[in-house]
């Protein structure tokens, strides 16, 4: 399965929402490949940290995602609305 996801955290796929979208994967019995939408470079591994914020994909690009598994459609739902969802500013 595969969906083309605009990201719209502010932060782009870094930082925390990078982090929600790892740990997001690893709940999942789906392997999961994250690249820009644009681009024919090789997608990276969803469950890498360190992979996906290398990525250095900013707000109002678009990913492509690649799912595959017995929870590819699930997982794909949830890391969609971990994209679409700006993250909210810790209260300090």
């Amino acid at each position: 399965m595969e969906r083309v996801i605009e990201v719209v955290p502010e932060a782009g796929l870094h930082a925390r929402p990078a982090s929600k979208f790892v740990q997001t994967v690893n709940q999942y019995d789906a392997t999961v490949t994250v690249g820009r939408a644009d681009d024919d470079g090789d997608p990276v591994p969803g469950n890498s940290m360190l992979s996906v914020t290398g990525l250095n994909v900013q707000h109002g690009e678009s990913v492509r995602l690649v799912a595959e598994g017995d929870d590819a459609a699930d997982v794909l739902d949830a890391l969609e609305e971990i994209l679409t969802t700006p993250v909210e500013e810790e209260a300090s």
